[in-house]
């Protein structure tokens, strides 16, 4: 069994998705906010294994930001706290939430996207990564084979 990422999956896509959630390595909704060329985005994501922090692994939802004004990361936070709770912990451009709830079903992932896009002016794509999974049960799951994105050395 191999590793399979998919991104630029749009929140429908996603929401459809009737994948086992204990295959999925990572996910990360990303948000643009238009103009594109002027790199504003909020990126929320959850590594199944915990997210660098230093020198340890720090296990809950997580979000970045590029050109955001830091008058809107208090907003953001509140957001993703009401819903999952966490200790917040800032480092650069990242604010973790430390032990709060984790999501892996295609139908959570999606709302969550949606209810971002919607809160943030943002429109948001979707990259999710499973492991020990075969070709038939993404076919099964729905997965879309024309966003499948090969992975080096895999």
């Amino acid at each position: 069994m191999a590793r399979f990422r998919y991104w630029k999956l749009t929140s429908d896509e996603v929401k459809k998705l009737t994948h086992n959630p204990d295959k999925i390595l990572n996910w990360e909704i990303k948000g643009i906010r238009k103009p594109e060329n002027d790199a504003i985005f909020i990126g929320i994501f959850l590594y199944r294994n915990g997210t660098p922090f230093g020198y340890e692994a720090v296990n809950g939802i997580v979000y970045y930001h590029n050109n955001i004004d830091r008058n809107e990361l208090p907003g953001i936070t509140k957001f993703l706290k009401e819903r999952f709770g966490g200790e917040e912990i800032e480092k650069g451009e990242r604010i973790f939430l430390k032990n709060s709830k984790e999501i892996y079903t295609g139908k959570e992932i999606g709302e969550l996207a949606e209810e971002f896009d919607a809160k943030f002016n943002i429109e948001s794509d979707i990259s999710i990564e499973l492991a020990d999974v075969t070709q038939d049960e993404l076919n099964e799951w729905s997965y879309p084979n024309s966003k499948l994105l090969p992975i080096p050395g895999k």
